[in-house]
């Protein structure tokens, strides 16, 4: 783990919010075995089961919402991080429509108070934002958005994470501009995006992977309602890589780094709900699905992809897994865990990081 980014982060106070979530809950462990000191902000345990949980990592955790700004600036006023990864959201497209104004609060103003409360600390060298592809002005288009595309979001959930990077492009461009690194302040702020994350321990509702793998270890079947929607499906480790080599080159200084960055999944990834799920029963033959499409459901996007060119070219990131590898090791964690009572976690992350070396991945090198 010492040879992996350049040793940044083996010492290095780092504070995610969010990380009893899904995505946070992986980079709290990756973290955690790079040598990082982890400070865990988040409002509850979201999921039960809860991946961070199952986990049992020695961390600091602290139980607390993000739009409490007074504990929030507390927070990093005692642990002093060297960089943030901020995390914490309301996720869900189908939980917007019926709290919208939670959403809305939660993920605007939230990462507002994250970048006001750093803002006021001098220990914090870099930022990573984590928004969403569907912070993308969706107009169905076959080709991949680009960070120069601009934002939109027809949902209340897809609006708030694209206002949620216009916050923070906005803090970086006023408070932490690039051109006066060094000079007037010492932070540098990124935002990434990343596709339809899937793999082991995302129990979230009403996310196609989890219901499909709840319902199988129960022996039931699953309805499928949008059986030709089109995701750009991803390991949950793929982007976490991108978000790690990021806040690498924000930590060293690098200012050219503090911009937007797509981190999606290759092109052969990108395939339709059933096409996923077919995908699925190559590993879990148990698994059962039927066809309901329902005219009624609220409205998401058909036909979503990122073009991740910027970030392959200048922060020469690559993908690891296809989609085939990808289905089969989120698959085989979910069978493992209900069956046997296995977390493989570690096991996955350990044979990602081979992986990477094998195609000398950038973050892979000494």
């Amino acid at each position: 783990m010492d040879k992996l980014f350049n040793n940044i982060y083996r010492g290095k106070k780092v504070l995610i919010t969010g990380h009893t979530g899904f995505k946070g809950s992986w980079l709290s462990l990756w973290l955690s075995k790079l040598g990082a000191q982890v400070i865990g902000y988040s409002i509850n345990k979201p999921t039960n089961p809860n991946h961070f949980q199952l986990l049992n990592l020695n961390l600091r955790s602290i139980t607390a919402d993000i739009l409490d700004k007074k504990k929030l600036a507390e927070t990093l006023r005692k642990y002093k991080p060297d960089i943030v990864f901020h995390l914490a959201a309301q996720a869900l497209v189908k939980k917007s429509y019926l709290d919208p104004v939670e959403t809305l609060e939660t993920n605007i103003i939230g990462t507002a108070n994250v970048l006001e409360s750093c803002r006021k600390i001098k220990t914090v060298k870099a930022i990573v934002t984590i928004t969403s592809d569907k912070c993308y002005q969706n107009k169905e288009q076959i080709w991949g958005y680009r960070e120069t595309d601009p934002m939109g979001g027809y949902d209340p959930y897809s609006a708030s994470k694209g206002c949620a990077d216009l916050v923070a492009g906005s803090y970086r461009e006023s408070f932490f501009n690039p051109k006066n690194h060094s000079k007037t302040h010492k932070t540098l702020i990124a935002t990434a995006r990343a596709g339809n994350v899937i793999g082991g321990g995302d129990w979230a509702k009403d996310r196609l992977i989890p219901d499909i793998m709840k319902a199988t270890s129960k022996k039931e079947r699953v309805i499928i309602r949008s059986p030709n929607a089109t995701r750009p499906w991803q390991h949950v480790l793929e982007p976490l890589s991108g978000y790690l080599q990021l806040g690498w080159r924000l930590l060293e200084g690098q200012k050219e780094f503090a911009d937007n960055w797509n981190f999606g999944p290759s092109e052969e990834s990108t395939l339709t709900v059933q096409e996923a799920i077919e995908l699925t029963k190559n590993y879990w033959d148990e698994i059962n699905f039927k066809v309901e499409e329902n005219p009624h459901n609220v409205h998401e996007a058909n036909l979503l992809k990122l073009d991740s060119t910027k970030a392959h070219l200048k922060l020469r990131w690559k993908n690891v897994w296809n989609s085939h590898k990808t289905f089969e090791k989120t698959t085989n964690w979910y069978k493992n865990y209900y069956k046997n009572a296995k977390i493989l976690s570690e096991k996955d992350l350990d044979d990602y990081i081979h992986d990477a070396k094998l195609i000398s991945a950038e973050w892979t090198k000494v």
